[in-house]
Protein backbone atom coordinates (compact mmCIF):
# COMPACT_ATOMS: atom_id res chain seq x y z
CA UNK A 1 0.00 0.00 0.00
CA UNK A 2 1.33 3.65 -0.88
CA UNK A 3 -0.08 6.99 -1.26
CA UNK A 4 -2.50 9.06 1.03
CA UNK A 5 -6.18 9.32 0.27
CA UNK A 6 -8.77 11.57 1.61
CA UNK A 7 -12.33 10.53 1.33
CA UNK A 8 -15.81 11.41 2.47
CA UNK A 9 -19.22 10.50 2.71
CA UNK A 10 -22.94 11.81 2.29
CA UNK A 11 -25.89 10.12 3.89
CA UNK A 12 -29.44 10.09 3.14
CA UNK A 13 -32.09 9.12 6.52
CA UNK A 14 -34.60 6.22 5.31
CA UNK A 15 -38.39 7.20 5.04
CA UNK A 16 -39.56 6.67 8.60
CA UNK A 17 -42.44 4.54 7.02
CA UNK A 18 -39.98 1.67 6.45
CA UNK A 19 -39.70 1.46 10.17
CA UNK A 20 -42.00 -1.10 12.22
CA UNK A 21 -44.53 0.34 14.93
CA UNK A 22 -41.46 -0.63 17.86
CA UNK A 23 -39.23 0.66 15.25
CA UNK A 24 -40.89 4.13 15.56
CA UNK A 25 -42.05 4.24 19.43
CA UNK A 26 -38.49 3.67 19.84
CA UNK A 27 -37.22 6.77 17.73
CA UNK A 28 -39.93 8.58 18.86
CA UNK A 29 -39.39 7.89 22.37
CA UNK A 30 -38.17 11.71 24.02
CA UNK A 31 -40.14 13.31 21.52
CA UNK A 32 -43.62 11.53 22.78
CA UNK A 33 -42.24 12.74 26.54
CA UNK A 34 -43.05 16.47 25.49
CA UNK A 35 -45.87 18.42 27.32
CA UNK A 36 -47.75 19.88 24.22
CA UNK A 37 -48.32 18.31 20.93
CA UNK A 38 -47.01 21.14 20.06
CA UNK A 39 -43.95 20.32 21.01
CA UNK A 40 -44.21 16.88 20.17
CA UNK A 41 -44.68 17.77 16.66
CA UNK A 42 -41.28 19.71 16.73
CA UNK A 43 -39.36 16.92 18.37
CA UNK A 44 -40.85 13.95 15.30
CA UNK A 45 -39.33 16.70 12.80
CA UNK A 46 -36.07 17.00 14.37
CA UNK A 47 -35.88 13.26 15.00
CA UNK A 48 -36.82 12.52 10.93
CA UNK A 49 -34.22 14.94 10.45
CA UNK A 50 -31.59 13.28 11.95
CA UNK A 51 -32.21 9.71 10.69
CA UNK A 52 -29.22 10.67 7.92
CA UNK A 53 -26.82 10.62 10.85
CA UNK A 54 -26.75 6.71 11.76
CA UNK A 55 -26.45 4.13 10.03
CA UNK A 56 -29.29 1.83 10.92
CA UNK A 57 -31.43 4.73 10.08
CA UNK A 58 -29.93 5.78 7.16
CA UNK A 59 -27.60 5.15 4.29
CA UNK A 60 -24.54 6.12 1.59
CA UNK A 61 -25.51 8.02 -1.18
CA UNK A 62 -22.13 9.16 -2.19
CA UNK A 63 -18.69 8.17 -1.01
CA UNK A 64 -15.91 10.81 -2.57
CA UNK A 65 -11.90 9.54 -2.79
CA UNK A 66 -9.44 12.06 -3.56
CA UNK A 67 -5.26 11.00 -3.95
CA UNK A 68 -3.79 14.28 -2.66
CA UNK A 69 -0.42 13.70 -4.12
CA UNK A 70 -2.02 13.08 -7.71
CA UNK A 71 -5.20 15.75 -7.17
CA UNK A 72 -7.34 13.04 -8.80
CA UNK A 73 -10.26 10.94 -7.14
CA UNK A 74 -13.37 9.26 -7.94
CA UNK A 75 -17.11 9.76 -6.36
CA UNK A 76 -19.41 6.72 -6.19
CA UNK A 77 -22.80 7.76 -5.82
CA UNK A 78 -26.35 6.28 -5.74
CA UNK A 79 -28.82 6.93 -9.03
CA UNK A 80 -31.22 5.64 -11.08
CA UNK A 81 -29.36 5.07 -13.55
CA UNK A 82 -25.66 3.91 -14.74
CA UNK A 83 -23.82 6.34 -15.61
CA UNK A 84 -20.04 7.62 -15.82
CA UNK A 85 -18.29 11.22 -16.17
CA UNK A 86 -15.28 13.38 -15.14
CA UNK A 87 -15.20 16.50 -14.34
CA UNK A 88 -11.57 18.90 -14.19
CA UNK A 89 -11.27 21.98 -12.00
CA UNK A 90 -8.98 24.73 -11.51
CA UNK A 91 -7.19 24.28 -8.42
CA UNK A 92 -3.90 23.86 -7.18
CA UNK A 93 -4.94 21.51 -3.54
CA UNK A 94 -0.99 21.72 -2.01
CA UNK A 95 -0.21 25.90 -2.54
CA UNK A 96 3.16 24.94 -0.58
CA UNK A 97 4.44 22.40 -3.14
CA UNK A 98 7.52 23.12 -5.27
CA UNK A 99 6.39 24.32 -8.87
CA UNK A 100 7.92 20.97 -10.33
CA UNK A 101 5.51 18.77 -8.53
CA UNK A 102 2.80 20.85 -7.79
CA UNK A 103 -0.46 19.67 -9.60
CA UNK A 104 -3.22 22.94 -10.77
CA UNK A 105 -6.04 20.74 -11.48
CA UNK A 106 -8.23 18.09 -9.44
CA UNK A 107 -9.63 15.38 -11.68
CA UNK A 108 -12.59 13.77 -10.85
CA UNK A 109 -14.17 10.59 -12.14
CA UNK A 110 -17.96 9.95 -11.20
CA UNK A 111 -19.62 6.64 -11.75
CA UNK A 112 -23.26 5.88 -10.00
CA UNK A 113 -24.39 2.40 -8.84
CA UNK A 114 -26.36 0.50 -5.81
CA UNK A 115 -25.50 1.57 -1.92
CA UNK A 116 -24.02 -2.24 -2.46
CA UNK A 117 -22.13 -1.41 -5.54
CA UNK A 118 -20.41 2.05 -4.13
CA UNK A 119 -19.24 0.57 -1.00
CA UNK A 120 -17.46 -2.63 -2.43
CA UNK A 121 -15.84 -0.32 -5.25
CA UNK A 122 -14.67 1.87 -2.05
CA UNK A 123 -13.38 -1.29 -0.30
CA UNK A 124 -11.81 -2.41 -3.16
CA UNK A 125 -10.45 1.48 -3.92
CA UNK A 126 -9.72 2.15 0.27
CA UNK A 127 -7.30 -1.33 0.32
CA UNK A 128 -4.88 0.48 -2.03
CA UNK A 129 -3.66 3.45 -0.15
CA UNK A 130 -1.22 3.20 3.22
CA UNK A 131 -2.85 6.14 4.42
CA UNK A 132 -6.17 7.99 4.65
CA UNK A 133 -7.33 11.47 5.65
CA UNK A 134 -10.68 12.69 6.87
CA UNK A 135 -13.09 15.40 8.37
CA UNK A 136 -14.24 13.83 11.76
CA UNK A 137 -14.18 10.45 9.84
CA UNK A 138 -13.55 8.63 13.56
CA UNK A 139 -16.54 9.83 14.59
CA UNK A 140 -18.79 9.65 11.51
CA UNK A 141 -17.36 8.04 8.51
CA UNK A 142 -15.88 5.07 9.67
CA UNK A 143 -18.17 3.99 11.46
CA UNK A 144 -21.08 4.50 9.27
CA UNK A 145 -19.27 2.57 7.01
CA UNK A 146 -18.07 -0.16 8.55
CA UNK A 147 -21.58 -0.62 9.97
CA UNK A 148 -23.17 -0.37 7.06
CA UNK A 149 -21.18 -2.62 5.26
CA UNK A 150 -22.46 -5.46 7.72
CA UNK A 151 -25.64 -4.52 7.19
CA UNK A 152 -25.43 -5.42 3.60
CA UNK A 153 -23.20 -8.40 4.03
CA UNK A 154 -20.14 -6.74 2.86
CA UNK A 155 -17.07 -7.45 4.48
CA UNK A 156 -13.98 -4.53 4.52
CA UNK A 157 -11.27 -4.74 3.10
CA UNK A 158 -9.64 -2.65 6.30
CA UNK A 159 -10.34 -1.42 9.51
CA UNK A 160 -11.34 1.98 9.70
CA UNK A 161 -11.81 2.13 12.94
CA UNK A 162 -8.31 1.19 14.01
CA UNK A 163 -6.45 4.11 15.12
CA UNK A 164 -3.47 4.96 17.08
CA UNK A 165 -2.47 8.01 18.10
CA UNK A 166 0.81 7.30 18.91
CA UNK A 167 1.83 6.34 15.67
CA UNK A 168 -0.79 9.01 14.10
CA UNK A 169 -1.07 6.68 11.06
CA UNK A 170 -2.97 4.73 8.97
CA UNK A 171 -5.64 7.81 10.04
CA UNK A 172 -5.23 11.10 9.84
CA UNK A 173 -8.69 12.62 11.33
CA UNK A 174 -8.39 16.50 10.20
CA UNK A 175 -10.95 17.17 13.09
CA UNK A 176 -8.64 15.58 15.64
CA UNK A 177 -5.11 17.27 15.04
CA UNK A 178 -6.97 21.04 14.64
CA UNK A 179 -8.67 20.26 18.04
CA UNK A 180 -5.28 18.01 19.34
CA UNK A 181 -7.55 15.09 19.84
CA UNK A 182 -10.46 17.51 22.22
CA UNK A 183 -8.24 19.78 23.84
CA UNK A 184 -9.45 22.85 21.66
CA UNK A 185 -13.06 23.28 20.76
CA UNK A 186 -14.46 21.59 17.60
CA UNK A 187 -15.56 23.82 14.76
CA UNK A 188 -16.70 22.69 11.38
CA UNK A 189 -15.70 22.10 7.83
CA UNK A 190 -16.78 25.56 6.71
CA UNK A 191 -15.60 27.44 9.75
CA UNK A 192 -12.43 25.96 9.38
CA UNK A 193 -11.96 26.89 5.37
CA UNK A 194 -12.79 30.33 6.01
CA UNK A 195 -10.84 30.63 9.02
CA UNK A 196 -7.93 29.11 6.82
CA UNK A 197 -9.26 31.00 3.67
CA UNK A 198 -10.07 27.91 1.62
CA UNK A 199 -13.39 27.51 -0.49
CA UNK A 200 -16.11 26.25 1.72
CA UNK A 201 -18.00 23.57 0.30
CA UNK A 202 -21.24 25.52 1.18
CA UNK A 203 -20.23 28.39 -1.28
CA UNK A 204 -21.35 26.24 -4.46
CA UNK A 205 -25.01 26.57 -2.51
CA UNK A 206 -25.46 23.13 -0.78
CA UNK A 207 -25.30 22.10 2.42
CA UNK A 208 -25.01 18.71 4.36
CA UNK A 209 -28.63 19.48 5.23
CA UNK A 210 -29.99 19.57 1.72
CA UNK A 211 -28.69 16.15 0.78
CA UNK A 212 -32.07 14.07 2.11
CA UNK A 213 -33.96 16.37 0.11
CA UNK A 214 -31.96 16.43 -2.90
CA UNK A 215 -31.87 12.34 -2.92
CA UNK A 216 -35.46 12.02 -2.58
CA UNK A 217 -36.12 14.45 -5.44
CA UNK A 218 -33.65 12.48 -7.65
CA UNK A 219 -31.03 14.95 -7.90
CA UNK A 220 -28.16 12.71 -7.61
CA UNK A 221 -25.94 14.23 -9.20
CA UNK A 222 -25.92 17.20 -7.12
CA UNK A 223 -25.16 15.28 -4.09
CA UNK A 224 -21.70 13.44 -5.79
CA UNK A 225 -20.63 16.98 -6.36
CA UNK A 226 -20.99 18.31 -3.71
CA UNK A 227 -19.16 15.43 -2.36
CA UNK A 228 -16.27 16.82 -4.72
CA UNK A 229 -16.60 20.16 -3.12
CA UNK A 230 -16.23 18.41 0.46
CA UNK A 231 -13.16 16.45 -1.16
CA UNK A 232 -11.25 19.61 -2.05
CA UNK A 233 -12.04 21.37 0.99
CA UNK A 234 -10.83 18.81 3.59
CA UNK A 235 -7.08 18.38 1.07
CA UNK A 236 -6.32 21.95 0.93
CA UNK A 237 -7.10 21.74 4.93
CA UNK A 238 -4.85 18.89 5.08
CA UNK A 239 -2.12 20.19 3.10
CA UNK A 240 -2.23 23.54 6.26
CA UNK A 241 -1.96 21.37 9.02
CA UNK A 242 0.71 18.98 7.64
CA UNK A 243 2.89 22.61 6.41
CA UNK A 244 2.04 24.19 9.83
CA UNK A 245 0.81 21.88 12.77
CA UNK A 246 1.67 18.09 11.51
CA UNK A 247 4.79 17.30 14.34
CA UNK A 248 7.16 16.01 12.10
CA UNK A 249 7.64 19.05 10.03
CA UNK A 250 7.57 21.89 12.50
CA UNK A 251 10.68 23.58 13.16
CA UNK A 252 11.49 22.77 9.50
CA UNK A 253 11.59 25.65 6.09
CA UNK A 254 11.53 23.31 3.60
CA UNK A 255 8.60 22.04 2.18
CA UNK A 256 8.12 18.27 3.20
Amino acid sequence: MTGRVIFDIETSGFPIEVFDSAQYEYLMKFAEEEESEEKREKERAKVIERLNLYPLTAQVVAIGMLNVDSSQGVVLYQANEKEEWTQEIDKVLNIFAPDEIRKDKVKIKFISGTEVEIIQKFWEYISKFKIFITFNGRGFDCPFLMLRSAILGIKPSRDLMEYNRAKREPHIDLLDKFTFFGITRKFSLDFYCKVFNIESPKSHGITGHDVNQLFNEGRFRDIAQYCMYDLIAEAELFFRWEQFLNPKNIGSNSYL
